[in-house]
């Protein structure tokens, strides 16, 4: 009952800013999809570069939306709202309210990746999006969910939240395999690099997308991990706060 209760007050969320969740949603990639995809007329490993670019833009979008649905929202209810704090002294398993924030802060970044996916629907570019394509974007997103709610747990002010998005979520936009390939990085970066979440859900979308996917087993255990270190990272800051 408490993940319902959670992801409604997502949804009520979602409809009251509908307009201003979905401008926030297209601007950014759109920018880089006329900018670096219809402005650069190149390829990348024997294909157009568009057919690179979407698949790592699909995958961004779905970390950048989830992440921002629950950093800045649960920095706000912890510091100022005081919501947590009713959260804990409610009947409410604190298990299910985090559950509910990572489940309902990645179906808003799904909705951001969709939404890349219908305005590149008009480009012929042959790729194929799939239910394995979503479900890598719904696992990518509670990754990055929960690394949004250990952040927020963190965050000593309001104005934290975009500076967690500054020094984490722009680099990893950039450096992660979504607007070139990893490939001619220095070795040792290269594998570091390699192993942060959004290369390993950008590479397996992009497999997918062009019809040879590889590494997807290997990549899902991947984010896997990562989504039960943070988790329990999450879990750990709440009940301590609880026995203080």
């Amino acid at each position: 009952m408490g993940i319902i209760t959670v992801l409604w007050e997502k949804w009520t969320e979602f409809k009251r800013d509908f307009y201003k969740i979905t401008m926030a949603a297209m601007v950014s990639p759109l920018m880089y999809l006329v900018i670096f995809g219809l402005g650069i007329q190149t390829t990348s490993h024997g294909e157009p570069y568009l057919n690179f670019l979407i698949p790592g833009l699909v995958a961004m979008s779905t970390m950048t939306g989830s992440f921002s649905a629950v950093a800045q929202n649960m920095s706000v209810q912890r510091l100022y709202e005081k919501a947590l704090d009713q959260i804990m002294v409610s009947p409410t398993p604190l298990w299910q309210f985090i559950l509910g924030q990572i489940i309902g802060g990645s179906l808003r970044g799904m909705y951001a990746g969709g939404i890349i996916l219908l305005l590149t629907m008009p480009i012929r570019t042959g790729l194929v999006f799939n239910g394995l394509s979503f479900f890598i974007m719904f696992l990518n997103g509670t990754v990055f969910s929960t690394i949004a709610l250990v952040l927020s747990f963190l965050a000593k002010s309001y104005t934290d939240a975009p500076r967690y998005t500054s020094y984490i979520i722009m680099p990893m936009s950039f450096l992660c395999n979504t607007f070139f390939s990893t490939d001619q990085i220095p070795g040792g970066f290269r594998q570091a690099v390699a192993l942060l979440p959004l290369s390993q859900a950008s590479g397996m979308i992009r497999s997918i997308a062009m019809g040879v996917p590889e590494g997807i087993l290997p990549g899902c255990m991947l984010l896997l991990a990562y989504l039960l270190v943070f988790s329990l990272i999450a879990v750990g800051f709440i009940y301590r706060k609880k026995t203080l």
